[in-house]
């Protein structure tokens, strides 16, 4: 019913403000309804059956934005089931005993609201954005489908019919897509990030009610659960109505994770995909270092940080040196791209993949670009950035930063982020001021260091060869 998260992600939005570091809050989540007031931070709270309850009052307009996160993804399913938490997504929204098939959305459309749903590779979020006054009627709800989810068996079948047209429309009848999918079960062989989001299609004709029904009873626990609230609203009255719907759920324990380590990459892995297409399309992706936690003053830690900031250089603006270099042709002598990016996410529960994509101009083979992209972090490596450059992407971050507190959604996706991270919840303020630390010189070590080609995996489109 809903739409699912796609696996390859851009952080660094649009706009430049200058200085911005200096005024953002420590808590930068929180704002308020006029200047003289004091900034709210958001306030966490630990039911009785081990739901975390996260509260974060903005008074600015009479709304509430209610997002439930369950800590499980397509990385917590298993081979021959790929894509069961995206199908148990859907089938949240088809009733309890209490509840009728699409009511719930009828519902929460009467209260004046709207609600959706994403699943990732780490989490499952729904999510409903109504008047303040309807919150506790939200609350009780989704702690209702959240407990007492219940369908029949045709009800799935039906449902199965809309995720396997989903998958058609998102994945199979895209080129791009499909070699994305491949992508990414070649740079991973043994960690569940090898698996699409929406499942491999075989498997979704064969799932049963009962795998989904299973993984339900198995994952959605109140311990491995999060209510987030961001709006117009009283800690305490949030705190009381939490309680009492969802602080009802029976508590059970938390499966086990076992160990899902992905085994040293020791050579280069390249793979071909044909599709319909006239445009090629390069993707190569480095194995590098995610963030364990915000402040955490590892190697590890501090190389993540460099490389989100080396990404910036590259594709943070349309002056970014990927941008001027290969798509306008600057200092060439001639253009090598259509399009080409940089991309590092950072963060999550698995392994991180730093990209760099492109797809060649007219006349430009996959090969060229290909060197063509080495190249610009290789100049950087050698040569390094100014002072000036890595400022620029620094203040981009930290304009984004404050742009995002206009949203009450995109304040309350942060915290169920940094949630399901097991991070404080003034995690971005944190990383934000260890960004405007790292140095230029910090930045050329990186590229010197993580871009070997045994750590690499490339992945080409190509057009289908006519007979």
């Amino acid at each position: 019913m809903k739409p699912f998260a796609l696996s390859w992600r851009t952080w660094l939005g649009a706009g430049v403000c200058a200085g911005i570091v200096a005024l953002l809050a420590p808590a930068v989540h929180a704002t308020a309804a006029r200047a003289d007031e004091p900034v709210p931070s958001a306030q966490s709270f630990t039911l009785a059956n081990g739901m975390t309850l996260i509260v974060q009052p903005d008074r600015r307009a009479p709304t509430a934005v209610h997002m439930l996160w369950v800590r499980v993804g397509s990385m917590d399913e298993a081979d021959g089931t790929s894509g069961v938490a995206h199908v148990l997504e859907h089938m949240m929204f088809k009733g309890t005993p209490s509840l009728a098939e699409g009511e719930f959305s009828r519902r929460v459309a009467a209260l004046g609201g709207r609600d959706n749903a994403f699943t990732s590779r780490d989490v499952t979020a729904y999510h409903q954005q109504v008047p303040a006054s309807a919150l506790e009627a939200v609350m009780q709800l989704e702690a209702d489908r959240f407990a007492n989810n219940q369908w029949p068996d045709d009800a799935f079948t039906r449902e199965m019919l809309v995720v396997k047209e989903e998958r058609r429309q998102r994945v199979e009848e895209s080129p791009q897509a499909r070699m994305f999918e491949v992508f990414q079960a070649t740079a991973f062989v043994a960690h569940p990030y090898r698996r699409p989001i929406i499942g491999w299609m075989s498997d979704l004709e064969a799932m049963t009610p009962q795998d989904v029904r299973d993984f339900h009873r198995r994952w959605y626990v109140p311990a491995n659960a999060a209510v987030v609230v961001v709006g117009d609203v009283e800690v305490e009255q949030v705190r009381q109505w939490a309680e009492r719907h969802y602080g009802a759920i029976e508590a059970r324990a938390v499966p086990e994770r076992k160990p899902q380590t992905e085994p040293p990459q020791s050579g280069m892995r390249r793979i071909e995909y044909r599709g319909r297409t006239d445009r090629p399309l390069v993707v190569m992706g480095w194995k590098a270092p995610r963030i364990a936690h915000p402040q955490a003053s590892d190697e590890a830690t501090i190389d993540a940080l460099a490389l989100m900031l080396l990404a910036g250089v590259l594709d943070g603006h349309s002056a970014a040196r990927l941008e001027r270099s290969l798509v306008q042709g600057l200092g060439q002598t001639r253009r090598l791209a259509d399009a080409a990016g940089a991309s590092f996410g950072m963060m999550g529960r698995g392994p991180e993949l730093f990209l760099l994509t492109g797809t060649p101009a007219d006349g430009v083979s996959p090969e060229a670009l290909e060197a063509a992209l080495k190249s610009e972090v290789r100049r950087i490596a050698q040569e390094g950035v100014s002072e000036a450059e890595l400022r620029r992407v620094k203040n981009q971050w930290a304009a984004r930063e404050v742009f995002k507190l206009d949203s009450l959604f995109a304040q309350a996706r942060e915290l169920g982020n940094h949630w399901a991270l097991g991070w404080p919840l003034d995690a971005s303020a944190t990383l934000l001021r260890r960004l405007d630390g790292i140095t230029p010189a910090q930045v050329q070590a990186v590229a010197a260091r993580y871009f070997a080609d045994d750590q690499l995996t490339v992945g080409v489109l190509l057009p289908q060869e006519r007979p």
